[in-house]
């Protein structure tokens, strides 16, 4: 691989707990008729407690989606947790519709064994039944599984509470900077930092497989994109270019990145590598600024920004040598497309009225709608559902995260406690 820089790195700063920059997730708006659930305290068979209070993690994960309204412990008139010991009626007169109930016992080595039911109160019927088994460092993981199965069997969609998030942080202190790109579970739970420099950050992206990140570091004075292993940190230079290398992209299969690449002449242009070969495609060849490129579900083309015509919109090209097409016409801004799940949107940047907000571009109608409300919204990215948007936005001058449901019904805030955060992008499905 003639272009491919192939040494290896293992850093020390990787995979480091968070200490201070705790995210706090704060539903700004739900649904008005939010589904009465209660989620009673879970039982332990053991001595003492289990290492975590799964119910309590089940609860905030079903009420952070705006969609369920979780009864206060302080009003329940009994713990059940088994269904022998269910009465209904008691439930019904206190006006919830779905009851949820389980029970850990630990198991040989740190494993527990958890089993839960969930019951339709009005009906007077049970809806499901479930076990499974956790190691105690994961009983967390556990329980945004249970969350997941509860939201898709009350709604029909899959859950997205064991989907992780990444993003950029950047610490001031005088005149030096700081620069994190951190992993946290979608609640904000078990942030880690995963690089740390005091250059510049940006661009993480997902592989397909959630197992790697791609990012932009200037960690040596230039701009390099890095692909790093999720779980042992171990990281590589897959494109260290003359010049800009920048904004990297995973194909739909996980072998190929499309970048962006200006060479000694500057001029922004959008390339794949194939990250088997190192083998590198110039997909466009434009006087204009080419950037932001993601890729269209079939893997064969590549939607993209552009300033060719004068202001900044959204194409799409076929790596086979096809003639760019401009896809957004409405308004003189429109930048950063991300593709929806299934293929049938594009997440954008859009300028409402000279504020920078994110939009919904239907493809098939070719009609935008504006989703945010804020003046400098940025950088959005899909939820692997489908259901959300994720955003980097401003908040009493600082970098904040925002997330928003794709029919605008559900908003959320998630704040950090320090720093400004940036470049949000949600996970795949872990597999």
């Amino acid at each position: 691989m003639s272009q491919r820089i192939a040494a290896l790195f293992a850093f020390l700063f990787l995979l480091v707990p968070a200490a201070q920059a705790e995210l706090r997730i704060e539903i700004t708006q739900g649904v008005s008729e939010a589904v009465p659930i209660a989620v009673v305290p879970f039982g332990y068979t053991g001595e003492g407690r289990p290492a975590l209070d799964l119910a309590a993690v089940i609860d905030s994960d079903l009420a952070s989606s705006g969609r369920f309204a979780p009864m206060d412990r302080r009003d329940m008139v009994a713990r059940p947790t088994r269904a022998e010991d269910v009465r209904l009626d008691d439930w019904r007169l206190l006006k919830t519709d779905i009851l949820v109930i389980g029970q850990v016992s630990p198991l040989d080595g740190d494993r527990y064994a958890v089993e839960f039911q969930v019951f339709d109160v009005f009906r007077g019927e049970p809806l499901m039944a479930f076990s499974l088994t956790a190691a105690a460092a994961n009983l967390r993981g556990a329980a945004h599984r249970i969350a997941d199965m509860i939201f898709e069997r009350l709604t029909g969609v899959p859950g997205i509470f064991s989907t992780r998030i990444a993003y950029v942080t950047v610490d001031k202190s005088g005149e030096r900077n700081r620069y994190r790109l951190w992993l946290a579970d979608a609640d904000g739970a078990r942030q880690t930092a995963i690089a740390e420099s005091s250059q510049p950050i940006m661009s993480p992206a997902w592989a397909p497989d959630g197992r790697r990140i791609a990012y932009v570091s200037f960690e040596s004075g230039v701009s390099r994109i890095f692909v790093q292993e999720v779980a042992t940190g171990r990281r590589e230079v897959v494109s260290g270019q003359p010049g800009i290398n920048s904004a990297p992209a995973w194909s739909p299969d996980g072998r190929k990145l499309a970048l962006v690449l200006g060479g000694v002449d500057g001029n922004l242009d959008i390339h794949v590598l194939s990250l088997d070969s190192g083998r590198l495609q110039q997909v466009t060849r434009h006087p204009a600024i080419d950037t932001e490129p993601d890729w269209a579900p079939d893997g064969r083309s590549l939607y993209f920004t552009s300033d060719r015509a004068g202001r900044p919109q959204v194409y799409r090209v076929g790596l086979d040598g096809d003639t760019p097409r401009r896809v957004t016409f409405e308004g003189v801004y429109n930048a950063r497309p991300r593709i929806s799940p299934d293929g049938s949107q594009l997440a954008v940047v859009h300028n409402d009225r000279g504020n920078f907000r994110i939009a919904l571009f239907d493809l098939a109608r070719g009609s935008l709608r504006v989703l945010s409300e804020g003046r400098q919204d940025e950088s959005p990215s899909f939820a692997p559902n489908g259901s959300m948007v994720i955003y980097a936005t401003r908040d009493g001058g600082r970098g904040v995260l925002a997330a928003t449901s794709t029919d605008g019904r559900v908003k959320q805030r998630i704040a950090t406690t320090e720093g400004e955060v940036r470049e949000p992008v949600w996970s795949p499905y872990p597999r």
